[in-house]
């Protein structure tokens, strides 16, 4: 009799992982969205940041409606999510997660979405909030979005001289408000940013005052801290015109506009003109 052969059918190749595949796609596109030169990518940015400018608003003008109640906790809420879901976006698309944690601005977005998530014990610490203007006017998106119209370095200077003013200003405001409301003078948010940029400009009119040996240290604090901003926005308008143009050989990156050749390295440069 002859001996019956079994033969061994092929193992049927392994079906990929679904969730990893959708995985995969999901972090392609957040990378396209946050990263990519695209028109669709460009205007997706556009209204990240326009949304942003939302939410600074709401948290310059916070302090005036918090005593709305729980309908401003509603609104607190829902900001939190939307600025949580926002930064785990931000997150997945970067290509390496523990290199973007290491950035500051991303630990003061963090900062800030814990005030936003526990408002009742981070109370005090709410006007720290208005950091946001600052890292999102100094970041590399808002940049890769708006500034990349703008070879001109001048209009990036100004830009965040201008963010690090306005974002001390309401800061101190908000300071100012949370630890002296109740005090002689200070009656309301309007009277904090009142004594804030009064003394901010030096001007001391004198009618708005800090009790005690604290508010005196406090105001001159403001006044130094206020010359060096002025400082630095009038030598960010006064600085001269230099257009963003990396040199092929040396890699510097600005030049006077009508550079014929690198200062550093004497390379021969081509800047385009549109005049």
């Amino acid at each position: 009799m002859g001996r019956k052969t079994t033969v061994a059918k092929p193992a049927a190749p392994a079906e990929p992982s679904t969730e990893k595949e959708g995985g995969l796609r999901l972090r392609a596109r957040l990378r396209y969205l946050y990263h990519g030169s695209q028109p669709p990518a460009a205007r997706f940015r556009l209204a990240v940041i326009g949304i942003d400018f939302l939410l600074i608003a709401f948290f310059i003008i916070g302090p005036i409606f918090k005593e709305a109640g729980w309908a401003f906790y509603i609104v607190d809420y829902m900001i939190a999510a939307l600025l949580a879901l926002d930064l785990a976006a931000r997150a997945w698309a970067y290509s390496d997660i523990r290199d973007w944690l290491k950035r500051p601005i991303v630990w003061l977005d963090l900062f800030i979405l814990a005030t936003l998530l526990f408002p009742a014990w981070l109370a005090n610490l709410g006007f720290l909030r208005i950091l946001r203007l600052w890292t999102l006017l100094n970041s590399e998106f808002f940049w890769r979005t708006i500034g990349h119209k703008y070879d001109d370095t001048r209009v990036e200077a100004v830009v965040r001289a201008l963010s690090g003013l306005v974002t001390f200003v309401f800061v101190v405001t908000g300071f100012v408000y949370a630890t002296f409301l109740g005090h002689e003078g200070i009656a309301g948010y309007v009277d904090a940013l009142y004594f804030t940029v009064t003394t901010l400009t030096t001007t001391g009119f004198g009618d708005v005052t800090l009790p005690g040996s604290i508010g005196k240290l406090l105001s001159i604090a403001i006044m130094l801290s206020g010359i060096t901003l002025f400082l630095r926005l009038a030598q960010a308008l006064i600085k001269p015109h230099k257009v963003r143009h990396p040199c092929d050989r040396c890699g510097l990156q600005t030049h006077d506009p009508d550079a014929v050749h690198c200062k550093a390295c004497g390379n021969l440069l081509c800047i385009p003109d549109e005049d």
